[in-house]
């Protein structure tokens, strides 16, 4: 039954971190809606499915690492160790950058094949070449929001980072993937750019709070 003590406090936690992974993967599941309503709505929502599909793979491995620092920087500093979890934060974010550069030069490097692992159609596979060009920049920018996320974790703001998501995706991302593909006909590429603002300014939000800080103080909050 001790299983069962203290729930509210769970619940705060839980809750807010549940938001911030699903505020986040609605809007990606979004372009794909989005996208049926383009010109063409076959080949861009084949694209589409396909540059989502390639992105969520490439996301597991910097999912991993958030899932890594949010343990560690959570058990630094509930050991009283502020600078071993700051030190934590910088090792990790060494990591996400690194991974970030060479997934995007392995992504660029395959560029014109890729396609060929989901459709033997030319058009398709010519337009996957494009995307993935777009999509090594939203994996580099996703590889360090996501480990921002799980710092947050650790630190316990899983209701500020659910608001920061919120705000990013859905007052800047989304608004800015429409715009470009419906108002000044970009296309498929245009929802994914504009979907990459969301995550720039979802990256800058983490990275402002992160650098601010006081790791002493996150200790006696914890």
């Amino acid at each position: 039954m001790e299983a069962f003590h203290d729930q509210l406090s769970f619940f705060r936690l839980a809750v807010p971190s549940a938001l911030m992974v699903c505020l986040e993967w609605w809007s990606f599941e979004t372009l794909v809606l989005l996208s049926g309503l383009l010109p063409n709505p076959k080949l861009e929502t084949s694209v589409l499915s396909i540059t989502l599909n390639t992105a969520n793979c490439l996301f597991m491995i910097p999912y991993g690492l958030g899932a890594t620092i949010s343990t560690r920087v959570s058990n630094e500093l509930g050991a009283g160790r502020p600078g071993a979890a700051r030190l934590a934060v910088r090792v990790v974010m060494f990591f996400a950058i690194l991974e970030g550069l060479i997934m995007g030069v392995v992504l660029v490097s395959v560029r014109r094949v890729w396609g060929h692992a989901y459709s033997d159609e030319e058009e398709v596979v010519t337009y996957v070449a494009k995307m993935v060009l777009v999509i090594a920049v939203s994996n580099f920018l996703d590889g360090i929001q996501s480990v921002l996320s799980g710092v947050a974790r650790g630190c316990g703001w899983q209701k500020i980072c659910a608001c920061i998501n919120l705000g990013a995706f859905y007052a800047v991302g989304i608004p800015a993937a429409y715009l470009l593909a419906f108002v000044l006909h970009v296309g498929g590429m245009g929802l994914w750019i504009g979907i990459i603002f969301g995550i720039l300014v979802q990256v800058l939000l983490f990275v402002a709070i992160t650098l601010c800080t006081d790791w002493h103080k996150e200790v006696y909050i914890c």
